[in-house]
């Protein structure tokens, strides 16, 4: 039999006297080899990033509550329970609660105008958003020192009117606006543009009114990326430092919020009672954390059916 006529899977030439290699088997060999070597790197890669989360984020966070209660449970409910950590608290609250509803309504209104229509300076408008994605929060506070402060520019005035925005509450309040007004707007930019602008057609072709049309059609759509992005926004106000840090005046019981207090508290040396404010904020990111993973699978869901549909 002509041998260059044998099929490619029975034999190949003997090598070195010994039997035919089936091409075969050398393919199943070879493939076996590469699952391993996947297998291998899999493994090695989840290793590095289980051990990178365990050095920087089990570890701090362990550390924190471990500190906290190092004087007792007494000592941590005493330190909570002080005045000046619930004038603190109470702040934070204050200001995340004015806050966070502004940023809402701010993102909903400039979300649903990028992403469904367009109009001269819209361009302009989705890069002003992200404004304070690249401004530091140090800088965003000392501008509003130099807009409200007593020297500037618009200082005078408000001191003959009696008003005090810088080293007050209404100016923590302001940069706080300010470094957290882009997260509900930019969660749901994207996700208004992906969705497209059919469905508030035919709605508008079948007889609904503009409101009716963003309360039973754009809003019901968008209802879990809302919640994913007021979640990040409350985080990012509740645990706002720097730009808070330059407005506020450290002023003890009146303009201090929680990560504040808790900077006071370690630089007097109490550590104890720092940790104890701190592991508040930790809860709050681990609750942050669960309610984010909770809306980021609705939204998957959501987009899954819309697919579907």
């Amino acid at each position: 039999m002509n041998r260059l006529a044998m099929p490619a899977e029975t034999k190949c030439a003997p090598i070195d006297g010994g039997q035919g290699v089936s091409y075969k088997t050398t393919a199943r060999a070879s493939r076996h080899h590469r699952r391993e070597g996947a297998g291998v790197t899999r493994w090695v890669m989840t290793g590095i990033a289980l051990t990178f989360l365990a050095l920087f984020l089990l570890v701090p966070l362990v550390a924190v509550f471990s500190q906290a209660f190092s004087k007792g449970a007494g000592f941590y409910f005493e330190a909570l329970a002080d005045a000046d950590a619930r004038a603190a608290i109470a702040l934070t609250l204050t200001v995340a609660v004015i806050a966070v509803p502004l940023n809402i309504a701010f993102g909903l209104a400039a979300s649903w105008a990028i992403a469904k229509f367009e109009f001269p300076g819209r361009a302009l408008l989705t890069t002003l958003i992200d404004l304070p994605f690249s401004v530091s929060p140090v800088i965003a506070g000392v501008v509003y020192v130099l807009l409200f402060g007593t020297q500037g520019w618009l200082g005078p005035w408000l001191e003959a009117h009696n008003l005090q925005i810088v080293f007050a509450v209404p100016g923590i309040v302001l940069v706080t606006i300010f470094v957290t007004f882009p997260f509900v707007a930019r969660e749901l930019i994207p996700l208004m543009q992906a969705q497209g602008k059919e469905e508030e057609e035919a709605a508008r072709v079948l007889g609904a009114s503009g409101w009716q049309i963003w309360r039973r059609v754009t809003l019901p759509n968008v209802k879990w990326g809302l919640l994913y992005g007021v979640i990040l926004c409350n985080a990012r106000a509740m645990g706002e430092f720097g730009a808070v840090s330059v407005v506020s005046g450290h002023i003890r019981g009146m303009t201090n919020t929680m990560p504040l207090h808790v900077e006071v508290l370690y630089n007097d040396y109490n550590a104890a009672a720092a940790f104890a404010v701190a592991s508040l904020l930790a809860l709050l990111a681990l609750a942050t954390l669960a309610v984010k993973l909770f809306a980021e699978r609705r939204l998957k869901s959501d987009g899954a059916g819309r697919t579907h549909r």
